[in-house]
């Protein structure tokens, strides 16, 4: 299916704001001036620092892993490899040895930001076209298409629910949204002045969120109605 095929969902309502409550701040960590991107392994949380992917225990907040490797924007984890927004393409990386075993073109070509995996497929935020694509991990072709009415600056699937990241000026936002129509269920709100770039849950009860020029990774509690 190509790009010029593919189904689109758009947003028709939005749900009010409260507040996000942030739990636990991580970093700055020594080397990374910025966090581009997010992800969780199961142990770990990864973040994307331009040259470096740093990962770090959940529990301590210590790094216990880097490898040297391009990733300026999203992260994702497929529970084998790490995949990571390089410029224009998407790396698949082995995370044992950092080696990168297959490339594909990312579909923003340059423009693009979140990255989650789900459902057997990638996920791919597009920060100024307010876009999140469904993309085939094999060969980068476009599948479908949901349109948001802001910047998206994060992507994550967890329980069969799409959350997305949001960063205008200095206002930021995680919202929920409808997979099937766009509709937003739900947004929380972050702290004015703290930006979002990134986004990953550990498959339970947070929300992991890159905080930019900050250098530091919030972890934010995904509200338990969502959970039910």
């Amino acid at each position: 299916m190509t790009a010029t095929s593919a189904p689109t969902a758009r947003p028709t309502t939005q749900a009010a704001a409260r507040s996000a409550e942030i739990v636990r701040e991580y970093g700055p960590f020594t080397g990374a001036e910025r966090i581009h991107g997010v992800t969780h392994d199961g142990q770990r949380v990864w973040a994307a620092t331009g040259t470096k992917l740093i990962a770090f225990d959940p529990a301590s907040g210590q790094a216990t892993r880097t490898l040297d490797c391009a990733s300026d924007a999203g992260t994702a984890f497929d529970g084998t490899h790490l995949y990571q927004i390089a410029e224009s393409r998407i790396d698949k990386i082995d995370p044992a040895s950092g080696a990168v075993v297959a490339s594909i073109p990312a579909p923003g070509h340059g423009g693009d930001s979140g990255l989650t995996w789900a459902e057997g497929s990638l996920w791919v935020g597009q920060y100024l076209d307010r876009k999140i694509h469904q993309i085939d991990p094999a060969t980068g072709a476009i599948l479908r298409t949901i349109e948001s009415n802001r910047y998206v600056t994060g992507v994550s699937f967890v329980d069969g629910e799409l959350w997305h990241g949001t960063w205008e000026g200095e206002e930021s936002e995680l919202r929920r949204l409808d997979p099937a129509s766009g509709a937003v269920l739900e947004r929380l709100a972050m702290p004015a002045g703290t930006g979002v770039s990134g986004l990953e849950s550990d498959g339970a009860g947070l929300l992991y969120c890159g905080g930019g020029s900050s250098g530091k990774v919030r972890a934010v509690r995904r509200p338990k109605a969502t959970r039910a």
